[in-house]
């Protein structure tokens, strides 16, 4: 695969601001590239061959010699690509700069963001799901910045309350190990059995299995 370069990026990006009107010039100064149009203000299109802090620190900059400020990247192919374009486009709009992409194939140029003040939509729904989960957690039983891998969640703590009890306690009904451990939902977490802890061993009695026992026994 040949290497792609920042000039590779150029030629289709003067075209497309000069199908706006925009007089266009390269290296203007430390710009990458400058549009003007009659007495508007000046637009700027900063290139490079991916997204980087260094992009958008330039970018950014650029935001002190006018609001018309754009990155240009190459459009990559693939679901992950995508993705990280996606992420990286509503960072943008948090920083009112503009996205355009190229793609070096055929030139074809998309402008995914334009520059301009922007406010996310919030969604409240993941907000209750986000102090569920708050709530739900026992103490602060993780560290900050851990992998996910390890990570203890609230489900994780009501299963092990479970375990716990019935280890304890032997079979029991799930209602006795939702009132014991306080886990409103232990007779539909023992059921759907995601840890693979628990069996039915009558309606609505459970019990724990080897893979439980083992999972609750302290480390030696």
């Amino acid at each position: 695969m040949a290497r792609i370069s920042e000039t590779d990026l150029y030629a289709p990006v003067k075209a497309l601001l000069e199908r706006q009107g925009y007089v266009v010039k390269a290296e203007v100064g430390a710009v990458d590239v400058v549009g003007r149009r009659g007495d508007e203000p000046p637009v700027i299109v900063e290139l490079k061959t991916s997204f980087s802090l260094t992009l958008l620190q330039q970018a950014v900059a650029r935001l002190a010699i006018t609001d018309n400020v754009y990155v240009c990247v190459p459009r990559q192919s693939g679901r992950a690509s995508w993705k990280a374009l996606q992420a990286n486009v509503k960072l943008c709009r948090r920083l009112g700069i503009g996205v355009i992409t190229v793609r070096l194939s055929d030139g074809f140029t998309e402008t995914l963001a334009d520059p301009g003040p922007y406010t996310p939509r919030k969604s409240p729904n993941k907000a209750k799901a986000l102090l569920r989960e708050f709530d739900r957690l026992r103490g602060d039983p993780n560290v900050g910045g851990a992998t996910r891998q390890g990570i203890v969640t609230g489900y994780r703590q009501d299963a092990i309350a479970c375990a716990e009890f019935l280890a304890s306690e032997g079979l029991s009904k799930g209602a006795v190990v939702a009132k014991a451990t306080g886990v409103k939902t232990a007779t539909r977490l023992m059921a759907d059995n995601h840890y693979g802890w628990f069996e039915r061993v009558a309606v609505g009695i459970y019990g724990l299995t080897e893979v439980g026992q083992e999972a609750i026994r302290p480390a030696e």
